[in-house]
Order: C-alpha cells, then sequence, then structure tokens
C-alpha cells in the first residue's frame, strides 16, 4: 500500500512516542509517508489516553469534523 498517513495524538508523552512507532512501522510496512495536511491523507489516525478526560473529547471533536 502507498499512500499518505496523517496522524493526530492527544494525550500524554507516551502517545507521542507510540504515535512516532506507528508512523515508522507504517512507513517500513506499508510504505505510508507521513503527512500534516490531513485532506491529503489516504489514513487518518487518532491517538489518545482515555484516562484523560480532555483529550477523549478532543477525539470525539476530531472524528465529527472529519465526518463531515
Amino acid at each position: 500500500m502507498n499512500g499518505k498517513v496523517f496522524i493526530k495524538t492527544h494525550g500524554c508523552q507516551m502517545n507521542e512516542y507510540d504515535s512516532a512507532k506507528m508512523i515508522a512501522l507504517l512507513a517500513q510496512d506499508c510504505e505510508l509517508v507521513l503527512t500534516d495536511d490531513e485532506q491529503d491523507a489516504q489514513v487518518l489516525l487518532l491517538n489518545t489516553c482515555s484516562i484523560r478526560e480532555k483529550a477523549q473529547e478532543k477525539v470525539f471533536s476530531q472524528l465529527g469534523r472529519w465526518n463531515k
């Protein structure tokens, strides 16, 4: 699979690490490249922590925007 991936990370520093790891694996295994433009991406990822309520609220807000 070739294409572009956009990832939005909310939550703690561990989430930032996990997002970087996911991007590296997707680049290696799926030949996806990271983009800063969600409109340009074929794959959209949200990485969040359900422990922090604010991060969880941001995810639902982002999903609503992507659904339009």
